[in-house]
């Protein structure tokens, strides 16, 4: 089979459903590490990275979370850096293995972070469950193809085993058990919040930076045309038109199964490859990521069995 190689990607030279062959043949109890990271990176790059900015701009919806994070002014006055820092840091862990030793220092930094808060375990793992049901219902409904069985399976367990990182506790077992938990909590915790809807604000302007300017209204339009009620009606945005509504989710259906006709990316793409992802030209220290908000705190709040292993 012929290849291609556009902007420094290379596509084709294997059968379109080759990333989907492979992880049918590896074992999502084993490998789900290797699944989660083929489906980022080489199947569904794009949407994955699209569904997880998505997953985390629902979650300030919810007033303590939304109230926090314009508290500390990272998503309002530092908006690139900290959307920038959020991906790369978050990426490490699938890119690399939790065993590597620049991952174990990803996830040390995010326990960094939210130690100098007080954080209740309810909303970290409401937030881990929009990043386990947000990109498989986003791919449902715009993806050019669902996730097998198998790959969904290993979205749970690499975000099971992230959470255990993470100290988080209640995590549920199943996809299932992840979706019923988001949505509830959805149903009772999303309100209004002014500092929460300064932080949709900051996010939303972000986006349209990273677009020509004569389309910021249409991607602005497109944006909550993407928002579901309950989500809009927490940051107080008007509905878009339903003739937007369809015009928006039409065109991303269509991208989904234009893809279906595209052979497979051999070219892993990262966030850092990303050209929205700005703030680290000359490159960057996976240490020296994210925020410092409390000198001289230090360590991993998660217990292992080795002396002196965090992380």
């Amino acid at each position: 089979m012929r290849s291609f190689t556009v902007r420094g990607k290379t596509f084709g030279g294997v059968p379109r459903d080759h990333w989907q062959q492979l992880n049918a043949r590896l074992d999502p109890e084993v490998d789900f590490v290797e699944i989660y990271r083929n489906v980022v990176t080489y199947e569904f790059p794009w949407d994955m990275n699209q569904a997880l900015s998505f997953a985390l701009f629902r979650t300030y919806a919810v007033p303590g979370i939304g109230r926090l994070l314009d508290a500390t002014g990272e998503f309002t006055e530092r908006v690139q850096k900290r959307y920038d820092d959020t991906g790369l840091l978050l990426e490490v862990p699938f890119l690399k293995g939790f065993d590597d030793p620049e991952a174990r220092t990803a996830v040390r930094r995010i326990n960094q972070m939210h130690r100098s808060y007080d954080i209740p375990n309810h909303e970290m793992l409401y937030v881990l469950s929009t990043f386990v049901v947000v990109p498989k219902r986003w791919i449902d409904d715009f993806g050019k193809r669902a996730l097998s069985a198998a790959e969904l399976d290993a979205s749970v367990r690499y975000y099971r085993l992230l959470g255990k990182h993470l100290n988080i506790t209640g995590m549920p077992e199943t996809y299932a058990g992840f979706a019923e938990l988001m949505d509830a909590y959805e149903v009772e915790h999303f309100a209004f919040d002014e500092g929460a809807r300064r932080v949709a604000d900051s996010t939303l302007a972000l986006l349209l930076t990273f677009q020509p300017a004569f389309a910021a209204r249409a991607v602005e339009v497109f944006s909550r045309a993407l928002m579901d009620p309950p989500l809009r009606a927490a940051f107080g945005y008007a509905a878009p038109s339903p003739a937007a509504v369809a015009a928006s989710r039409a065109a991303l259906k269509i991208r989904g199964r234009a893809l279906r006709l595209f052979p497979a990316r051999m070219t892993a793409q990262t966030v850092a490859d990303l050209p929205w992802v700005r703030s680290y030209p000359d490159g960057y220290d996976v240490a020296q990521l994210g925020s410092f908000p409390t000198p001289g705190l230090r360590g991993c709040p998660v217990r292992h069995e080795e002396p002196g292993v965090s992380a």
